[in-house]
C-alpha cells in the first residue's frame, strides 16, 4: 500500500489506498494464522491493518467446494470452521483412525514438526537401494548471517538424492515450470551432475542450483547456494498448505497451532483418501478470532 501510494502519487494528485489501482485479494483465514513475531502476544491478520480498513473492500465470500467432492469432507470441514463439532463429524472422524488407505495411492505423511519429517523422510531414501548423491551447500559473508540464511532456507545444508526419492521443490522458478512446493521423484542425479524430477503431470525438470541472499544497500552482505529441494515422503502441516492429495497420513498429536487440523483434513480430496495417527486437544481448533470476524465477512458478503 505504501509503495503503491508513493510511486502512484507522481502521476495522480489524490492520494488514494494502494494508489487507485484495483486490488484484489484471496484466501482463507482459517488456514494456519499468520507467524507471531518476538515478543508479539498473538497473531496479526491482515484485516487489522490501516491498509486493509482504508480500502474498504468489497467482500464476495466463495462457498462452492472444488477440492473435496464427497459430502462427508465438505460437512466436517465447513463444522470445523464453525468452531463446533457434531457428535456426527467427531464420530467420521474417528473412523479415520489407522483406517486402510487404497493401496494404488501412496499417502504423503503430514506432521507438526520438523524433526518427526526429518527421521520418516531419512528412513525412506535409505530403503532405496544405491548409492547416495549428495549436494553441499555452499556459502559466502558474514558468517552470522550466513548462518541465519541457513535456518530460515528449507534446502538442506546436504541433500542426499537417490534415482526414486519423493522430493518438493522449495523455491520459485515459473521459467523452469516448478514453485515452492511443488512435488517429484528423482528421475536422476549424481555427482557433478544436475538432478533431474519428474512432476506429477509426467513431465521431467532439471533443477539447477539456486542462491539465497541478504542485501543491504545493493550489496550482498551473505550468500548461500544450494539445489532447491528436499526429501518429501513426510511434510510439515505449515508446507501443506495449498495442496490437493489423493491420499494423506497425518499426525496431528503435537498439534501447536490453532487450525492445524483443519489445514490438515482439508488436503484431501476424498474422506476415504485419510489416515489420522494422532489427535490432541488443539488440533481440532480454529481461531477465536477468525470465528468472530468471519461472521462480518459473511455480512458484509451479503451486502455486497
Amino acid at each position: 500500500d505504501k509503495i503503491m501510494r508513493k510511486i502512484r502519487r507522481k502521476d495522480m494528485s489524490e492520494d488514494k489506498p494502494f494508489g487507485g489501482v484495483q486490488i484484489v485479494l484471496c484466501g482463507d483465514f482459517f488456514q494456519l494464522p499468520p507467524v507471531r513475531r518476538a515478543g508479539e502476544p498473538e497473531a496479526y491478520f491482515a484485516y487489522r491493518s490501516k491498509a486493509w480498513q482504508e480500502a474498504n473492500f468489497v467482500i464476495c465470500y466463495l462457498s462452492e467446494q472444488h477440492r473435496q467432492k464427497d459430502d462427508i469432507s465438505i460437512h466436517v470441514l465447513n463444522e470445523i470452521r464453525s468452531g463446533s463439532l457434531s457428535e456426527e463429524s467427531l464420530r467420521q472422524i474417528q473412523t479415520r483412525f489407522n483406517a486402510k488407505i487404497d493401496d494404488s495411492v501412496q499417502p504423503t505423511s503430514l506432521y507438526t514438526h520438523n524433526a518427526d519429517v526429518d527421521g520418516i523422510n531419512d528412513q525412506e531414501i535409505d530403503k532405496i537401494e544405491g548409492n547416495y548423491a549428495v549436494y553441499e551447500m555452499t556459502s559466502k559473508g558474514k558468517k552470522a548471517i550466513v548462518e541465519t540464511l541457513k535456518k530460515t532456507c528449507l534446502a538442506p545444508q546436504n541433500l542426499r538424492l537417490k534415482k526414486g526419492a519423493r522430493v518438493m521443490c522449495v523455491k520459485n522458478n515459473f521459467d523452469k515450470g516448478y514453485v515452492n512446493g511443488t512435488l517429484g521423484v528423482v528421475v536422476s542425479c549424481g555427482w557433478g551432475i544436475d538432478p533431474v524430477i519428474q512432476n506429477a503431470k509426467g513431465e521431467q525438470i532439471r533443477i539447477e542450483r539456486a542462491s539465497w541472499v541478504i542485501e543491504d544497500s545493493g550489496r550482498i552482505i551473505a550468500e548461500i547456494n544450494q539445489y532447491p529441494l528436499r526429501l518429501a515422503w513426510a511434510i510439515t502441516v505449515h508446507k501443506s498448505q495449498g495442496m490437493s492429495l489423493d491420499a494423506v497420513e497425518v499426525d496431528l498429536s503435537k498439534s501447536f497451532e490453532l487450525g492445524m487440523g483443519y489445514v490438515a483434513l482439508s488436503r484431501v480430496r476424498n474422506f476415504n483418501g485419510l489416515k489420522i495417527l494422532g489427535l490432541n486437544e488443539h488440533a481440532l481448533k480454529v481461531h477465536p478470532d477468525i470465528l468472530e470476524h468471519d461472521i462480518l465477512l459473511r455480512k458484509q458478503s451479503d451486502m455486497a
